[in-house]
């Protein structure tokens, strides 16, 4: 069973930045996507941004010049360096990883960070 673990949460004051790690306890490469997604009280878990195992990216429109998704192969981790926070960024952000597992596609979740924004 593939693990993720999320961390790097925490409260932050609008404009400040936070950057999450996602830990796997595999190489990430053995994935085709791996995904951000966050989600807000009494609203439904959206995607911020994914990066493939080629290293293309996408971000949601919202976060587009204020996110940034990136890996570390070595260290099996993905991150997402949050810059410029707004108080609509509050959310519990989850890692998801996503790909064929035996001619099955599969996703794996981590257990989500809070973050907090301040106004």
């Amino acid at each position: 069973q593939v693990q993720l673990v999320e961390s790097g949460g925490g409260l932050v004051q609008a404009g400040g930045s936070l950057k999450l790690s996602c830990a796997a306890s595999e190489s990430t490469f053995s994935f085709n996507v791996m995904t951000w997604y966050r989600q807000a009280p009494g609203k439904q878990r959206d995607l911020v941004a994914r990066i493939s195992t080629g290293g293309s990216t996408d971000y949601a429109d919202s976060v587009k010049g204020r996110f940034t998704i990136s890996r570390d192969g070595a260290k099996n981790t993905v991150y997402l360096q949050m810059n410029s926070l707004k108080p609509e960024d509050t959310a519990v952000y989850y890692c998801n990883a996503a790909g064929w597992v035996s001619l099955i596609w599969r996703d794996f979740w981590g257990q989500g960070t809070q973050v907090t924004v301040s106004s």
